[in-house]
Formats: structure tokens, C-alpha cells, sequence
């Protein structure tokens, strides 16, 4: 007798003779229609670099799948190069994509009445948006991404994407000649896969694994492995066994397991955007994820690894130190994670860690020998952001940890990009880039531009730059984002006037503009709303019903 749980709509009975008319069309056995049908979600495209190898990972998986005796159909997702998108008008259609991407596969999947879900993705929005699908659809599910690329070497030294963009701030202050940004160019990303460092991608990939929706190693394998491979294989194989065993992924992803991935975002030193994403994932889950509770997560969890940015180790050295797994172990020593709860590999987490080694302690510190006591992530309140703000902790210069100097106030990034590579900021300067968040922007565009620019040209120790926008994974520096609510909606970051002191205070969890609560109030009464930048299309329905970043810039459905 045929396992499917679908012969109920395709496989038996005169009524659906229909629908198997058209799965012949596919050229589609009996045997193929008796068994499990499995979704296939490929992000493959030829535009994005992390994607142009998801062909052979969704191959693979079809085989797996197969070989454990279901039957494979490859539906597409779309996904965004950030890298690519970035410091144009394209940077506003890549956060907008999360939302098209989960509600695309909910129609696929739904409307063919999948058995299970096999999601391949790998770049930065593609990773949240397919995690939303899958709680939204709850059929069992389980995650392979496509892999990080490898790391690249400029002058002996390992580099990444993060290196190019500075380099161009390098040259733009004569740091730099033509042949050094040319070698940048040919060496900062020598393969396939996501951008090596810890930058969204991979920390979303990572928190896949914590989450319990991806096999071991689905964050730190390289996309250039066998391996991955090899773990594709699996993960088309485990798929169904989740199916025989019904387990789903509202049945994975809990409370417990999101305060599991927000306690190793602090320890891996994830990219901000994380918190953005897992709100939104938490929240298609029925679990609500506010920033305070990622604070208490931060205040208890130690900072363990640096990679690039924030230091000079890649995705390739996390893989061969030990992974996501190795982490865990070490945050469990101090019983930081929760281990008793299921995952995709049908055993709990603490099963799974149990024979995890941390190979290499200069890579993934020992959890008594912290990079610092507290997550690499910080929230922070105060008149200037009093629904939050975000910055990676762990990717700040320890002399910009506290930092008080005077705004310079930009209406765009284009404006402070030309007033940046204009020489008009100085050391002491706090950059405000506001009318760049969810509703204003639209779309919340990343500022690796504007940050990379500092950086490359000498001003990282001595310049912070706070946005209503949010910052690329690959940022470093006092770079404070997501601060809500945003100027379009007349939050105090709008009310900022050039020369205003703002004062910055992160390991206090504060930032402060310092005017009289009289001359803010005064401020407030005399302030304009702007009319949106743009007034067709998508770009405009999404401003229309998205909400904060602090929120995880969700979409109300027009509620």
C-alpha cells in the first residue's frame, strides 16, 4: 500500500482522474504518483554567486530524496545578490524579497498539496523567507543551503568581500593605487558560494543548523566541497524520514529552539540582520521575539568566535574548528542552550552535539576564555531610538565602544556616500543616514557603502554612523542600525539637526540625543512627513504594510 498521504487528492478515486491526467503530462509514473510527492525549492539563478552551484545541491538532494523513497518536483525561489544590489536603487528590492519569497513558495506548496519540503537556499534573504514558508505550510521540512565561498588572498593574506568594499574607501583616499584595487577585484571572492565571511548569509545558514532545520555542517561546509554534496544526499534522505515520522516544523522550531539560535547569534558574532530575520521567522511560528529578550540572551552568552569582520577568520575556519556544532558544546558547558528539544536529524539537540569536538580554540574560544563576556550583538534605547537600535558589538573598535560627538545629518546614502568620499566628515563624527528604514526608504537598504567608505579611508576608530536603514553582515565599525521608529514616520531620528551632540554608550545599552526633552518636543510639533520616495509598485505596497525594524519589518496585511 502506497505511503502518501496525497492519494486522497491525487492518486485514488474517479474524481481526481483530472489531476493524474496532468501528472502524466509530466511524464510521471504510477509509482512515481504513490509516493510521497517532495517539494524541491531551488534558489538556483546565474546572477547570484552563492547560487550559480544550487543546480548540483538540488541533484543531489533529488537523489536522496528518491533513494529513501519519495518523488522529487523542483519548483524555483528567487533570490537578490546583496553584494550586487548594493549602493543603488537595487539595495531597496533586496529586504522586500523575504516576504515575495515566502509568500511564492506558500502558493507552490499549498496549491500542489506537497507531502514535505526540501528548501535550498543560501543568500541573504532567501535563508528567512524560506524559513517563514515553512512554518507558514508545517509540512516536514528540512533546509540544505548551497554552502560559503572560500576565502580569497591578496598579498599572502586571507580576504573576503567585506576587504573589496573597504579597499575602494582605500583608494578613494589615495591609500590605495589601481593595480591594488585591481588585485581586490580578481582575488576577494575566488568562488562559488556565500560571501565568506559571517555576514547575513552565513549567519543565517548557521542559526538554520541551531535552529534544528539543517543538518550538521549546513552553515560552515564549503559550497566548493564534496561534502556539501554529500550533505545534500542526506538531507533529501532525512526529509523522509521527518515524513514517515510527521514531524514538522512548527514541531522544531519553538520557543526554546529560537532561544537557542538567539544564544549562539551572540556567541558566533552574527551579522544585525539576524535581528531582523528571526523575529519574522519567530513570528510566522506564533512565537513572539522582542529585542529585549535578546539583550538578557546577550547579557548571559560570551562572544566566542570573530570572523571576518570583526577579525581576520573565515567560514572555512569555523568548518574546520568544528562548525555550529562545536559551538553549541561549549555553550552548553555553562548550560546555555537548551538540549532536550527535536530537530531535523529525528534527535534532540543534545544527541546531536554529543560528539562535537572544538578542534581549534584560537578559531571557536573555549567558553571560559571568551573574546568577551556578553553576545556580540547589542540593543540599544534612548530618546534617539526608544523602540530599539542594533549594532554588532563584537565588530566594534574597543576606543568606540563609548563614543560622544557631533551629527552630521544625510536625507539618503547617496548624500553621505558624497559627503564621506567629499572629505566632510571628521574624526569624533557620528553620520546619521535616516528616510532609509522600512516605510522611508522603502525597503531598509544596507550601508556597507557608507561604513566601508570610513574604514577604508582610516576613520573606523573615530567615526560611529547610526541609520534608520540597517547595515550589510559584512559592516564593521560603530555602525548602528534599525533604529525605530524611523524618520518617515517622525521618529527623533528625523528631529536631528547638524552639530547636535549624540552620545553612545554600548556596553550600557544606551544612546542618547543630548537636546532638552522641551526643545525635542518643539522639534516634533514643527516636523513634516516626506512624501514617499516611491508611489508605484511593489516597493510601494510593502511601505504601505510593513512595520518597524523593530519588529523584524513584518508585514500586517494591511491590519
Amino acid at each position: 500500500m502506497s505511503e502518501c498521504k496525497n492519494c486522497s487528492y491525487f492518486c485514488e478515486g474517479a474524481d481526481k482522474a483530472p489531476q493524474r491526467s496532468l501528472f502524466n503530462a509530466l511524464g510521471m509514473t504510477k509509482e512515481e504518483m504513490n509516493r510521497p510527492l517532495v517539494g524541491i525549492v531551488s534558489s538556483y539563478n546565474e546572477i547570484v554567486p552563492g547560487h550559480m552551484n544550487i543546480d548540483k545541491i538540488v541533484e543531489a538532494v533529488k537523489m536522496g530524496v528518491a533513494m529513501n523513497g519519495g518523488t522529487p518536483i523542483v519548483f524555483p525561489a528567487i533570490a537578490v545578490c546583496d553584494g550586487i544590489a548594493m549602493g543603488h536603487v537595487g539595495m531597496k528590492y533586496s529586504l522586500v524579497t523575504r516576504d515575495l519569497i515566502a509568500d511564492s513558495t506558500e502558493c507552490m506548496a499549498l496549491a500542489h498539496h506537497f507531502d514535505a519540503l526540501v528548501m535550498i537556499p543560501n543568500c541573504d534573504k532567501n535563508v528567512p523567507g524560506l524559513l517563514m514558508a515553512a512554518a507558514r505550510v508545517n509540512v516536514p521540512t528540512i533546509f540544505v543551503s548551497g554552502g560559503p565561498m572560500l576565502a580569497g588572498r591578496v598579498q599572502g593574506k586571507k580576504t573576503s568581500l567585506s576587504s573589496m568594499f573597504e579597499a575602494v574607501g582605500a583608494y578613494a583616499a589615495g591609500n590605495l593605487d589601481d593595480d591594488g584595487l585591481d588585485e581586490f577585484e580578481n582575488k576577494a571572492c575566488p568562488t562559488c558560494g556565500s560571501c565568506s565571511g559571517m555576514y547575513t548569509a552565513n549567519s543565517m545558514n548557521c542559526l538554520t543548523e541551531v535552529l534544528g532545520m539543517g543538518l550538521r555542517g549546513n552553515g560552515t561546509i564549503p559550497a566548493v566541497y564534496s561534502e556539501r554534496i554529500k550533505l545534500a544526499k542526506t538531507a533529501g534522505m532525512q526529509v523522509m524520514e521527518l515524513y514517515r515520522k510527521n514531524i514538522r516544523p512548527r514541531d522544531i522550531m519553538t520557543q526554546k529552539a529560537f532561544e537557542n539560535a538567539l544564544t549562539a547569534d551572540m556567541a558566533l558574532g552574527c551579522s544585525t540582520n539576524s535581528m531582523l530575520h528571526l523575529p519574522a521567522i519567530a513570528h510566522e511560528c506564533g512565537i513572539e521575539i522582542n529585542l529585549d529578550i535578546a539583550n538578557k540572551i546577550s547579557a548571559r552568552t560570551p562572544n566566542l568566535c570573530h570572523l571576518a569582520p570583526a577579525g581576520s577568520t573565515y567560514m572555512e575556519d569555523l568548518n574546520e574548528a568544528g562548525g555550529v556544532y562545536a559551538v553549541l558544546k561549549e555553550l552548553d558547558k555553562k548550560g546555555l542552550i537548551n538540549t532536550d528539544i527535536i530537530t531535523c536529524t529525528g534527535k534532540t539537540v543534545k544527541e546531536n552535539i554529543a560528539s562535537a569536538i572544538n578542534k581549534n580554540p584560537e578559531i571557536i574560544r573555549p567558553i571560559d576564555n571568551p573574546y568577551s563576556e556578553t553576545g556580540g550583538i547589542a540593543v540599544l534605547r534612548g530618546n534617539l531610538a526608544p523602540d530599539s537600535c542594533v549594532v554588532k558589538r563584537s565588530a566594534v573598535a574597543p576606543e568606540m565602544l563609548v563614543h560622544e560627538g557631533p551629527a552630521k545629518c544625510y536625507d539618503s546614502e547617496e548624500e553621505a556616500i558624497d559627503a564621506i568620499k567629499g572629505g566632510k566628515i571628521q574624526p569624533g563624527d557620528v553620520v546619521v543616514i535616516r528616510y532609509e528604514g522600512p516605510k522611508g526608504g522603502p525597503g531598509m537598504r544596507e550601508m556597507l557603502n557608507p561604513t566601508s567608505a570610513i574604514m577604508g579611508m582610516g576613520l573606523g576608530s573615530s567615526v560611529a554612523l547610526i541609520t534608520d536603514g540597517r547595515f550589510s553582515g559584512a559592516t564593521r565599525g560603530a555602525a548602528i542600525g534599525h533604529v525605530s521608529p524611523e524618520a518617515a514616520v517622525g521618529g527623533p531620528v528625523a528631529l536631528v539637526e547638524d552639530g547636535d551632540i549624540i552620545s553612545i554608550n554600548i556596553p550600557e545599552n544606551t544612546i542618547s540625543l543630548k537636546i532638552s526633552d522641551e526643545e525635542l518636543e518643539k522639534r516634533k510639533a514643527a516636523w513634516v512627513p516626506r512624501e514617499p520616495k516611491v508611489t508605484t509598485g511593489y516597493l510601494a505596497r510593502y511601505a504601505s504594510l510593513v512595520t518597524s525594524g523593530d519588529k523584524g519589518a513584518i508585514l500586517t496585511n494591511g491590519k
